[in-house]
């Protein structure tokens, strides 16, 4: 990658660390990524919109460098890749208050992004579709995975069909906020990919605090104890309780988990530790639900509440 990097960015690098998607090196003091590119070409344009949005009211992100053909995409073999120059401290920590009062700071006023999610339940069904067809084809060697992933497909398609039912039943209003949200959230919550703008999408405030709480779970953190915090700070719409409970029943962490492992990135030792503390996360979602019960009706999910703790 350093003879591409210097060619089409007229560096003269002596050094890089390589990684499977991305190398970083420093150049004069400064720290850049030159990462995989995996969102659609199209959705480039809004990315960049945002980026410089956000840099012209302060806030702070990581800048897209183009390449010497004015390019922000430099294809490698089959794949693209983007150059990133990274703004602050990469590991500066984004802490969970901070990150709740930065989930407000850039709203989406019209649902015409290409960056808009929010169909929570269609993505979902397409993924676990594609996750049973694909461990009947690949899977058969992956023990860890073949124990659990019948009980992971089976919360996430209870997640959906609550989904599915919130949205008849009560279904999003003006008053839902679409805010600037992350792909992915990261534990510790750092500036590199916190502020990474390859990372950037508009999806319902409640996505990212409901990602950070499972991803802290798994780093032996007190997620609850955050959740109240995030409950006293929050007013949300009776919708917004609903999907922030959804999302930490919908199983995301072993989904990524998933994934690596069959990508051959991931070791199966990561699916172990999750599938050993099913009983801890279970008596996490019965206490969420309690919490959040606390500020709206929040629909019954009978074997949680009746789960003994």
């Amino acid at each position: 990658m350093k003879e591409i990097i210097n060619y089409y960015y007229n560096f003269d690098l002596i050094e890089v660390v390589e990684n499977i998607n991305y190398t970083s090196f420093t150049y004069y003091g400064e720290e850049f990524y030159f990462v995989f590119f995996n969102r659609l070409e199209e959705e480039l344009k809004d990315i960049i919109a945002i980026n410089n949005e956000l840099k012209y009211k302060g806030i702070r992100v990581h800048d897209i460098i183009i390449n010497k053909e004015r390019s922000l995409l430099t294809k490698v073999g089959d794949n693209y890749y983007i150059l990133l120059k990274i703004n602050g401290n990469k590991n500066e920590i984004v802490n969970f208050i901070s990150m709740c009062e930065n989930i407000s700071k850039f709203k989406l006023n019209k649902a015409n992004s290409k960056l808009y999610r929010n169909n929570w339940g269609e993505l979902w069904s397409k993924k676990v579709d594609y996750f049973e067809y694909q461990i009947n084809e690949i899977g058969k060697d992956k023990q860890a995975i073949l124990d659990s992933f019948s009980y992971y497909i089976g919360l996430a398609e209870n997640a959906i069909s609550y989904v599915n039912k919130i949205n008849k039943v009560i279904g999003i209003s003006e008053y839902d906020n679409i805010t600037l949200s992350h792909r992915r959230i990261f534990y510790p919550n750092t500036n590199l990919n916190y502020h990474n703008p390859l990372s950037f999408i508009f999806d319902l405030e409640v996505r990212d605090v409901a990602e950070y709480l499972k991803v802290e779970f798994f780093n032996n953190e007190d997620c609850l104890l955050d959740l109240k915090t995030y409950l006293q700070l929050k007013r949300l719409t009776p919708y917004s309780y609903h999907m922030l409970y959804a999302r930490l029943l919908y199983p995301s962490y072993y989904f990524d988990a998933y994934e690596d492992v069959m990508n051959n990135n991931g070791n199966e030792k990561v699916i172990i530790k999750i599938t050993d503390k099913v009983n801890e996360y279970e008596n996490f979602l019965k206490s969420a639900y309690e919490e959040i019960s606390k500020y709206t009706n929040l629909e019954r999910i009978d074997w949680i509440i009746k789960k003994e703790l």
